[in-house]
């Protein structure tokens, strides 16, 4: 190393420690003030928090609202943020567990758990930033073709632009100092463009008179009905039908699919990944837990209220129950819609078991209007669509720019983060763990740096932006919900394991939680972890009937589901046991 180098390396090492010291001391003097005093001073120190909502406010999110909004209208208005205060929970908790020990997660749940839940954990964690970041660089390039400028600009290009800015913010991230400071300005500035773009849609909505506020209130209540059936909107047109026993399984089991997309986006197994991660490069100790808690409030849960709140709403006011846009006049499907309309209605069993072309075609035409109507309210908007309910008030051009702005951010935050949690995953992946058991107290250096955390950054790039390669649908918005139902199926591996570690003397010694703290924490995390179970089980059972290799690898995953609590809680067991003077 040159004298330069390291006479850089020495200063930026000093401000680093001039900051967290800074902090300290911050903390320090609110430790004993009211409540909102000591708020509005953890608000000024907060951080990894606006890493979770960058990546929360991503195209799962998006996705997984506007089809809320289209298939339940106001009914399911309840479920993201219910999805999101079970995430704050094992977060939380996380951060209780990371902050407590000052160790890496990964290697902690090796040595303390069984290395078969810290593999499982760090290989579903890269599987979702890869399978999770197609749907960003898809989503970034609809919202520049379709609502900042034209399908002229080159997919291509946009591609290269969207994979160039993700990797030169998180070489921002990975040179310390002012760089970091930079990325986190960055990231605050694209969630509150974001919300404030979405906020802008459901304004414009509201002068119109399109939106039914009363209903929205009551879309809060939880209707655990919706998880089940059709919304109440189908129910007549289902019985008119030429197949009303299909209808519903097909309108339920796309209800599904789209709840568990919306569910899994709140908060996904990635994030867990990088919350313990964040937390030690910024080298918040004990003395922070109470931060972390208001960090994740303040930068997760609020901007993710509004801003999926408000595409639900955007989307229930204008699609739910609705065909205007996809439907002419006369009752046949405009252009863009012919083809996935089409489809459903050839999926009627009146219609598959038709091999001879010319009669399928006679029983096409045959076919009740309550069927066609059915098909094209199914029919997957895109997000150009979304933005021309603004047109009215705003005009064509501003709603688009509007909400392509709102859009953009999402793609592009999302990807960022994405790159930087395969970063780390990476790190871990190829950084062999300390040697032996740590002595009590010990704490374990987290920087995020060299050729590992490179090589991870770039993976998850090239992966999102090869989705023109995999995907073939015309809504790219759509793509977003199947990758969503795989990542959130893999979500309580994590949960799981952190439910244990909090629970572990060995791990957390004197600062495990003890008496009414232990109760309320335990209740509050067995709550979160068992709907994280439930809607992983409930989507793998939904996969099991499928044909060929698709069903075989629902059972699959169901198994190996159950291998990991039996060898978690057995591991548990006994390692405690060892703990026990």
């Amino acid at each position: 190393m040159t004298f330069g180098a390291k006479w850089r390396k020495d200063i930026q090492s000093m401000s680093e420690s001039d900051s967290h010291q800074r902090e300290f001391d911050a903390i320090e003097a609110v430790s004993d003030k009211p409540a909102f005093t000591k708020f509005l001073a953890y608000t000024k120190l907060s951080g990894p928090g606006w890493l979770q909502g960058a990546i929360t406010l991503g195209g799962g999110s998006l996705a997984g609202a506007l089809y809320l909004g289209v298939i339940s209208g106001y009914g399911l208005m309840w479920l993201q943020p219910l999805a999101m205060i079970c995430g704050i929970i094992m977060l939380s908790a996380i951060a209780y567990v990371t902050l407590s020990t000052g160790q890496r997660p990964f290697s902690a749940i090796n040595r303390h758990l069984n290395p078969l839940l810290g593999w499982a954990w760090l290989i579903a964690t890269i599987m979702a930033n890869i399978v999770w970041c197609m749907p960003q660089f898809a989503l970034g390039t609809a919202a520049i073709q379709q609502n900042l400028f034209s399908e002229d600009v080159p997919s291509i290009a946009i591609i290269i632009v969207l994979f160039a800015l993700g990797l030169f913010v998180n070489v921002l991230y990975q040179s310390g100092g002012k760089g970091t400071r930079a990325f986190d300005l960055i990231i605050k500035v694209m969630v509150g463009i974001i919300v404030l773009s979405f906020f802008a849609v459901v304004i414009t909505l509201t002068t119109t008179g399109v939106i039914d506020r009363g209903r929205i209130f009551v879309g809060y209540i939880p209707d655990l009905s919706l998880l089940f059936k059709p919304a109440p909107i189908f129910t007549e047109l289902i019985a008119r039908s030429s197949d009303p026993d299909w209808w519903a399984i097909k309108i339920a089991g796309d209800q599904k699919d789209i709840i568990i997309a919306a569910f899994g986006t709140a908060v996904g197994i990635n994030m867990t990944w990088l919350l313990p991660y964040s937390l030690l490069k910024k080298r918040w100790g004990p003395k922070h837990r109470g931060l972390s808690i208001v960090d994740l409030s303040i930068g997760l849960f609020i901007p993710f209220f509004l801003a999926t709140s408000c595409v639900v709403i955007a989307a229930a006011s204008s699609f739910h129950g609705k065909t205007g846009d996809v439907l002419r006049a006369d009752g046949t499907p405009k252009t863009e819609y012919l083809v996935p309309i089409e489809k459903t209605l050839q999926s009627l069993p009146s219609i598959k078991k038709i091999e001879d072309p010319a009669g399928r075609e006679v029983a096409m035409a045959g076919i009740p209007d309550a069927d066609r109507i059915l098909a094209a309210m199914l029919v997957k908007r895109d997000t150009k669509v979304l933005a021309v309910t603004l047109e009215p008030l705003a005009g064509k051009i501003i709603s688009q720019r509007i909400f392509g702005i709102g859009v953009l951010g999402m793609a592009l935050s999302t990807i960022i983060i994405l790159m930087l949690i395969n970063g780390i995953a990476f790190q871990e992946l190829f950084t062999p763990a300390p040697p032996g058991p740590l002595p009590p107290g010990a704490r374990t250096e987290y920087k995020t740096h060299g050729p590992a955390h490179f090589l991870g950054c770039v993976v998850s790039g090239l992966a999102g932006a090869s989705f023109p390669l995999l995907w073939e649908g015309k809504a790219h918005a759509a793509l977003a919900v199947p990758t969503s139902v795989i990542g959130g199926s893999l979500l309580p591996i994590a949960y799981f394991t952190f439910l244990l570690l909090m629970n572990s003397r060995r791990v957390l010694g004197d600062k495990r939680p003890e008496g009414t703290a232990r109760i309320i924490w335990n209740v509050l995390m067995v709550f979160a972890t068992s709907i994280a179970t439930f809607g992983s089980v409930w989507v793998l059972l939904g996969k099991t009937n499928a044909p060929g290799w698709k069903g075989g690898f629902a059972w699959g995953g169901l198994a190996f589901l159950v291998l990991l609590f039996l060898v978690g809680i057995t591991s548990f067991l006994r390692k405690e046991k060892q703990a026990t003077p």
